[in-house]
């Protein structure tokens, strides 16, 4: 960094120079930073007149010196310009420039000045902060010499009361007794193992010791489910509040924009009129159309998912005017006219009905046209699709085919039919071809970043399933209540709704509705780093997803300057000795960077402490492309934090840029699904992605409006719902063999709270309880068959814990479902499916994970329908034959007969067999009771007889068997004394 004994210049690169005196030139006296006087008078000269590093003011002498000068040159610079100050501002300028030519070199076309204005923003920086405390100290004195009184009205001016959510907590009435409970439940619990472990069973050791080892699991489980819930909470939004902050009468309002994603692979498996009706519920919502923008990824490729939007968008120029003039919820027309209420209650217009009736038909042929493109889809020609011009579709070979994107609405497309402008509705299709890895729907996700970015850049993204509705118009103000609120949105990631299902039976035999999980683990999360991001029905803050920290990142710890290791590469000195040996504060960023996984990929906060060489170099292009990709336009739009389309870009190119960024190559060698974006690795990316954001510091809130914000559709029957669960826990069984795993990732930032972490950890090991449980349910059958128990004599002190134990389990679920407002029913469900799940889905997932991730083998389970039977919720009674359903039907068969064997030997062995027979027969029925549903859906509805009828049928008619054999009352004594003695003759 030495020439000729004078120091290089950091900003130019040429020689500092001296000063009148001979000494080497220093422009800051604090940190002695490296720069020659042409860039101190060019600095001063543009209004910055302090340090690049350390932000210290330089020397009035200079300044003068500097202004005095530039007042010179710009009254004569064209006659008084000599040949050095010449050469300085040419070095300087040439300085300047040379960032935008290696970015034009770097660039297909033209170079973007997007890279020096950001280095030149940055360097404004510190000045902005110095003058803001200025002001703020200015400010400070002027309240000193205010009255308090006076103080305290300024303080409540309106806005500044305006609170646009509040937290509110549950009652301690209710809470205290739950924790009490829990406290008390790990007491007991302690003893209980105390004593399991302490009075082995000889007589059965092998059940004993699988007994003791599956009750240390549940009971991990049990912890690491239960803490998480330890602070629940719960949140209020004041809508209105949002409304007169942000939207003032006569002024353009100042809501944020929104970037709705909609995801759709398969129209003959996702039927177009649904996907149809999530667009139609998206373009009516309660907010305003210039700053929504509505996204439909296709990424099947399906000419009848293209048609079918282009026939969503005409009927949209009809349904949207209607919604908004009448209010009307939910926006789904399908759902809407579906719905068995008074649909004219509140409505005080005459012209209502009529308008109503006239959409209903105009609805009807709506159906009636997507439904004749659906039979025309059933089979494909020879020569493939045509378009009306002519043209064969693109999309033809769905595995390889160009990407295409189609603008049907916005600012300058059709609008509605009163003439009002429409939100922007979006077709995307990304690029496929050969040999390219396409990551399922995490890469859909991400191509549709890309491309809103280039085309809108909202800063919010709200992501949907093709199959969930806006059932709720005002669910966007609930979110932006947090979203846009000073006091909180300064580190919050997303915004989670809660899942709410329609065309669910009534008794939700398979919980569908995961009422539980909904309303008591998210309620519990919100009130430590937030809820879990479950894969839709999600407001993201863009920033987030491009892999950037929170404003409230903790500084990095600064190192000690007896550090030897280098910068660059991490070792020790020898390697790098023209190094320095200590670190700046820079340095040891880039270290923790590349030691932290768990790191944000950019912290702008940080890049304050840099120099002017470093500070370059981070931001420079190269840098840039390597984790975003080759992309300048949408480079840039990563770096306005608060949306919008750059004014450098030109619109006529967007398309042709956005056509760029969802190419099949755009991802190869950049961050994409490593650390920005929908993370990849799981087929549950949604649990992955969340997992990354809370690990660098950001967290999630939890929504629930009285009215739900969005609803969706779930399978009902028996087989479609265990595959839905099969899928979900082969995705935590992935999480858990990779790298991401909660168990060791993230512990470097230390961001993630520890009972968040619990959290994490449940979500990814609970497929794992499915063997301890499959176990735990052959046990009673065993012990039924064999005679043998895994619990020896009770004594009264083990009697007192086992039924505390039972006592604690009960009132630990009453209490919960008293704070969280969860019904009983819904209690019992998810604790029957958590049985039923677990001896099915969850074990065959472990198998089918640990087959994939180490051996690389991917098995898929076959469904086969067997029967179907009409009328409401038909396919409730659909039954589907596949592997899934093996283990619990085997655990229902073997119980049964082991019930039946039970009562076979207590009457045998006579009424001391009876004591011990109950508690065997108990723990049978506990598994009978919980896999019921499962035995209910196996069976069908059988002729609509009740499955309990034939059950108990079934139970009862064998036990009566054996009691009709043993009692024998067609033989008389007489004869059976004769019998019994002619069976001891020898003969």
């Amino acid at each position: 960094m030495m020439e000729s004994g004078v120091p290089v210049c950091n900003s130019c690169g040429e020689q500092v120079g001296v000063n009148n005196n001979g000494e080497v030139f220093v422009a800051c006296h604090e940190c002695n930073f490296s720069i020659c006087k042409a860039c101190v008078d060019y600095e001063i000269k543009e209004g910055r007149k302090a340090c690049l590093r350390c932000a210290a003011p330089y020397e009035d002498k200079s300044i003068d010196e500097a202004e005095l000068k530039a007042s010179g040159d710009r009254s004569t610079m064209a006659a008084h310009l000599n040949d050095s100050q010449v050469q300085d501002v040419g070095v300087h300028a040439r300085h300047v420039s040379s960032v935008s030519t290696v970015d034009s070199e770097m660039n297909d076309e033209t170079g973007n000045p997007i890279w020096k204005n950001r280095v030149e923003s940055w360097k404004d920086k510190k000045n902005k902060k110095k003058k803001a405390a200025t002001k703020a100290e200015i400010k400070a004195k002027k309240d000193d010499e205010i009255p308090p009184e006076q103080q305290m009205e300024e303080k409540q001016s309106p806005e500044a009361v305006q609170i646009l959510s509040s937290v509110i907590p549950i009652p301690s009435s209710k809470l205290t007794p739950y924790r009490c409970v829990i406290i008390m439940r790990l007491v007991v619990l302690s003893l209980f193992f105390h004593y399991r472990i302490t009075n082995p069973v000889d007589s059965a050791f092998g059940l004993w010791l699988t007994s003791v080892i599956c009750e240390i699991w549940f009971a991990v489980s049990w912890v690491l489910d239960q803490f998480p819930k330890w602070s629940p909470i719960n949140r209020e939004t004041y809508i209105d509040e949002l409304s007169a902050r942000y939207e003032r009468e006569g002024e353009p309002s100042e809501l944020a924009a929104v970037d709705f994603f909609v995801s759709t692979v398969d129209p003959m498996k996702e039927p177009p009129l649904i996907t149809a009706n999530t667009v139609l519920s998206i373009l009516a919502v309660d907010y305003p159309v210039d700053k929504v923008s509505c996204y439909v990824s296709d990424d099947g490729a399906a000419m009848l998912s293209f048609e079918s939007l282009v026939e969503t968008a005409d009927f949209a120029r009809k349904w949207v005017p209607f919604c908004k003039k009448y209010a009307i919820e939910p926006r789904a027309p399908e759902f809407y006219f579906a719905q068995k209420i008074d649909y004219l209650r509140d409505k005080v217009q005459p012209s209502f009905v009529k308008e109503r009736r006239a959409m209903k038909r105009d609805y009807e042929e709506f159906k009636v046209r997507i439904n004749a493109l659906v039979a025309k889809a059933q089979k494909m020609p020879e020569e493939g699709w045509t378009m009306e011009d002519g043209t064969p579709w693109p999309g033809n070979n769905s595995r390889d085919h160009p990407g295409m994107i189609q603008v049907f609405l916005g600012h300058s497309g059709t609008h509605d039919i009163e003439g009002n402008e429409l939100p922007r509705l979006v077709y995307v299709s990304r690029e496929k071809r050969p040999g390219y890895q396409h990551h399922k729907k995490a890469g859909a996700e991400n191509a549709l970043v890309r491309v809103s970015a280039v085309l809108t850049n909202a800063p919010y993204i709200l992501n949907l399933d093709c199959d969930h509705y806006v059932n709720n118009s005002k669910a966007i103000r609930e979110a932006m209540c947090f979203l846009m609120d000073p006091q909180v949105r300064g580190d919050v990631c997303y915004v989670q709704f809660p899942q709410r299902f329609d065309g669910i039976d009534r008794s939700d035999r398979y919980a569908n509705r995961n009422t539980v999980f909904f309303d008591v683990n998210m309620k519990g999360l919100d009130g430590i780093q937030g809820p879990v991001y479950v894969g839709t029905g999600c407001v993201f803050n863009r920033q987030a997803l491009y892999g950037y920290g929170p404003a409230s990142l903790p500084s990095l710890p600064k190192a000690s300057s007896s550090s030897s290791s280098c910068s660059w590469c991490g070792c020790c000195s020898c390697c790098c000795p023209s190094k320095k040996t200590s670190k700046d504060p820079s340095e040891v960023y880039r270290d923790a960077k590349r030691e932290e996984l768990d790191a944000a990929i950019f912290n702008l906060r940080e890049i304050d402490n840099y120099d002017e060489h470093e500070r370059s170099m981070l931001i420079s292009q190269m840098s840039f492309e390597k984790t975003f990709g080759l992309s300048s336009v949408f480079i840039e739009s990563t770096l306005m934090e608060n949306g919008g389309v750059p004014d450098s870009v030109n619109p006529s190119t967007l398309i042709k840029e956005a056509i760029h960024v969802i190419g099949c190559g755009y991802e190869e060698k950049t961050a994409w699904g490593k650390e920005i974006g929908w993370i990849y690795g799981s087929v549950t990316e949604d649990i992955l992605t969340g997992f990354k954001m809370h690990c660098r510091g950001w967290r999630s809130i939890y929504c629930m409006p009285v009215r739900p914000a969005f609803k969706g559709s779930a399978p009902i029957n028996l087989s479609d719902r265990l595959h839905q669960v099969l899928r979900w826990a082969l995705g935590s069984v992935e999480i858990f063999l990779s790298r991401h795993c909660p168990l060791w990732y993230g512990f470097a930032g230390g961001r993630l709270k520890w009972l968040q972490r619990l959290a994490y950890i449940n979500t990814i090991v609970y497929p794992f309880t499915s063997l301890p449980l499959v176990a735990y349910c052959t046990i009673p059958a065993i012990c039924l068959l064999t005679g043998k128990f895994i619990i020896p004599t009770l004594s009264n002190v083990a009697s007192m814990l086992f039924l505390g134990l039972f006592i604690s389990i009960i009132v630990t679920s009453v209490l919960e479902l008293r704070w969280s407002g969860v019904s009983i029913e819904d209690w019992w469900r998810n604790e029957q499916f958590w049985v039923i799940g677990g001896v099915s889905a969850h074990l065959f997932a472990v198998f089918q994970g640990f087959l994939k991730m180490l051996a690389g083998v991917d098995t898929n389970f076959t469904v086969t329908s067997k029967a179907a039977d009409d009328g409401e919720f038909g396919e409730l009674y659909l039954v589907k034959w596949t592997t899934v359903l093996i283990p619990p039907t085997t655990l229902i068969i073997v119980n049964m007969v082991g019930v039946v064997a039970g009562f076979s030997d207590a009457l045998n062995k006579g009424y001391e067999a009876w004591g011990p027979l109950f508690g065997k027969v108990f723990f049978s029925f506990w598994v009978i009771l919980h896999l019921y549903p499962f035995l209910k859906g196996l069976m069908g509805r059988q002729n609509r007889t009740p499955t309990i009828v034939v059950l108990w049928s079934v139970l009862l008619a064998s036990v009566f068997s054996l009691v009709w054999v043993k009692i024998n009352p067609f033989v008389g004594s007489a004869d059976a004394t004769v019998a019994q003695s002619c069976i001891s003759i020898d003969c």
